[in-house]
């Protein structure tokens, strides 16, 4: 129901939007979260934005490189990432969930998510 795209090969300082398309639902009501997973490791929260109110939080690792943003009422949702760095590369998922504040950058938070689009930055 949730598919992201937009990944592709970058250089470091190189930008890129990432797009999440829903189908079958709206992201109106919900919370739309972008998640990654670099080889080896655990997924881990990067960004999400409230559907009410559009209230964002990013992880601390991209703060005031990455912007998230949504179409509410739609069914895109985006991510921007400036200045990225080869620690960036990583499977980027989106999610779209009701989470409380306490979970909303786990991943438990989520009930939908899309199958990722890969993000590989060279130094």
């Amino acid at each position: 129901q949730l598919q992201a795209f937009g990944g592709g090969l970058a250089q470091a300082g190189d930008s890129l939007r990432l797009s999440c398309a829903a189908s079958g639902l709206t992201f109106g009501p919900y919370t739309m979260g972008w998640f990654r997973q670099a080889p080896g490791k655990e997924r881990e929260f990067v960004a999400t934005i409230r559907g009410s109110g559009g209230a964002a939080y990013y992880a601390d690792s991209v703060k005031g490189r990455f912007a998230i943003s949504r179409d509410t009422g739609s069914t895109t949702g985006y991510l921007q990432m400036n200045s990225l760095k080869p620690e960036d590369t990583a499977v980027y998922y989106c999610a779209a969930g009701r989470p409380i504040l306490s979970s909303i950058r786990l991943t438990d938070g989520y009930a939908y998510w899309g199958q990722g689009t890969l993000v590989t930055v060279s130094s």
